[in-house]
């Protein structure tokens, strides 16, 4: 399939590219990246390992190994080292994923399913996602143990998950964006406030 690079971005040495493939302006694959597509790689990410079939909003990071497939990751995310999600049930049946309309599983009609993550949520290195796991806004997630496969919004832990409080979770998203000369805006605090308040 075809392969857009935008301006400004950069493939480093030894990456493998089968399209489709839009890696947006000053996004980077580094080095030996293997990237499947269909893939969209928004503007000011970093992305490595083995991805395919992914969405990432700008500003998001997965800088090293790990595979991320049939994923859609939002804005200001990142990834530790070595996460890795599953895509596929061993039994190789359809997926069933968390839905916020309805705020339980519902069945997806589908086989191939991986994560999706809200904005500003970010996990440590070594984590590992089931099948169709849904993470909220400003979650933090660690652990030697697989989360659980939904993690409400403002979330902090792994196995155990605590809530994450949102004055530490507005500190943390502008460190992240401080490194971009970023911050977030007045509505930017408000729209968190929100989700904080309604969170499911």
């Amino acid at each position: 399939g075809p392969v857009y690079i935008g301006k400004s971005a950069e493939v480093m040495e030894g990456t493998v590219i089968r399209g489709s493939l839009a890696l947006g302006e000053y996004s980077t694959l580094k080095l030996s990246t293997k990237v499947y597509g269909a893939t969209t790689i928004g503007p000011h990410c970093k992305v490595g390992g083995e991805v395919n079939n992914v969405v990432f909003q700008s500003y998001s990071n997965k800088g090293h190994d790990g595979f991320l497939g049939n994923s859609i990751i939002g804005e200001w995310c990142n990834l530790g080292a070595d996460t890795n999600t599953s895509n596929l049930k061993n039994n190789y049946g359809n997926v069933s994923t968390y839905c916020y309309e309805s705020s339980k599983e519902i069945d997806t009609d589908i086989q191939f399913m991986g994560l999706v993550m809200g904005d500003h949520s970010k996990c440590g290195i070594n984590t590992m996602f089931n099948t169709a796991t849904v993470v909220g806004v400003s979650c933090n997630i660690f652990g030697g143990d697989f989360p659980a496969k939904h993690i409400p919004s403002f979330s902090w832990g792994g196995k155990n998950l605590v809530p994450f409080k949102l004055e530490k979770a507005i500190e943390y998203a502008n460190n992240m964006m401080n490194r971009r000369n970023l911050q977030l805006s007045n509505e930017e605090v408000e729209i968190l406030k929100y989700i904080n308040a309604e969170k499911n």
